[in-house]
């Protein structure tokens, strides 16, 4: 059964024949190895384009930004999954992303197509972003919304990485036109929200990437791709110093139990 519009299997991402590997028209061992650093190529597979000096310096600051942050969810699931599976790295760090939603990991992209929504308004309000940011986050809250990318459960002041990114950002000579975006929506959320939300890294990483051009269908996939290499440390720290069964003890003994206990039998 056919599904889709599609009847031919293609990809503008790689091919190879018994002598060359190509990745986006480019030759594997004589024109990348060696020669094009993690982050950078990373940007050359989701883009097919080559990084500039602005792209590389972004790129590669939200991957250090965002790969770790201690015992976080995705960390302690893949620790325990570790713990009761320790042949299976693969499986352990599968449980560690698979959580990326809405509120862990995903929320980087979720924020992007927030200020592209901000974006668009302003064009209704002759280029005042506060006043489209307060229509775009007034939608989120008449909708019972949350407001992807801002608000931090421990950093209350400012998630102290979205300052320095955006300092990286601006050095490096990207674009600041979502950073604009991303600081007007944190300057009106107090009046419609009540309170301060302040902008967090998960805010901040889709403000510097949409700048340099990272296609924001792909936010999600950063958070992801950083979040791989710190758990591949942690389930390396797991085969030595385990804690996984730890976690497991201590949510067992602070478990509160709230269901029905079974009747009294009498003997």
């Amino acid at each position: 059964m056919k599904i889709g519009k599609a009847t031919v299997p293609r990809s503008a991402i790689c091919t190879s024949n018994e002598n060359t590997i190509v990745v986006r028209g480019a030759d594997l061992a004589h024109e990348l190895i060696g020669q094009i650093n993690f982050g950078d190529y990373f940007f050359l597979l989701v883009t097919g384009r080559r990084a500039d000096a602005a792209t590389s310096a972004v790129l590669n600051a939200t991957l250090v930004a965002i790969a770790e942050h201690g015992l976080v969810p995705s960390v302690q699931a893949a620790r325990m999954t570790l713990a009761a599976a320790p042949d299976a790295m693969q499986g352990a760090v599968a449980a560690g992303i698979l959580g990326s939603g809405s509120v862990i990991l995903g929320a980087s992209e979720t924020a992007g197509r927030l200020y592209l929504e901000v974006e668009k308004e302003a064009a209704r309000h002759h280029g005042d972003l506060q006043a489209a940011a307060r229509v775009v986050v007034a939608d989120l809250r008449a909708r019972k919304q949350a407001i992807a990318g801002y608000g931090h459960p421990e950093h209350k002041a400012r998630d102290p990485r979205v300052g320095k990114l955006f300092e990286v950002s601006a050095r490096a000579g990207g674009g600041q036109r979502y950073v604009e975006i991303a600081q007007a929506v944190e300057a009106v959320i107090p009046e419609i929200v009540g309170k301060e939300l302040k902008l967090n890294v998960s805010g901040a990483i889709p403000a510097v990437l949409l700048g340099v051009g990272f296609p924001v269908n792909a936010l999600k996939g950063v958070p992801m791709l950083a979040r791989t290499a710190s758990l591949i440390a942690h389930l390396n720290e797991e085969l030595s110093d385990p804690i996984g069964f730890a976690l497991s003890y201590q949510a067992t003994r602070e478990l509160e139990y709230t269901g029905e206990m079974p009747a009294e039998r009498h003997v």
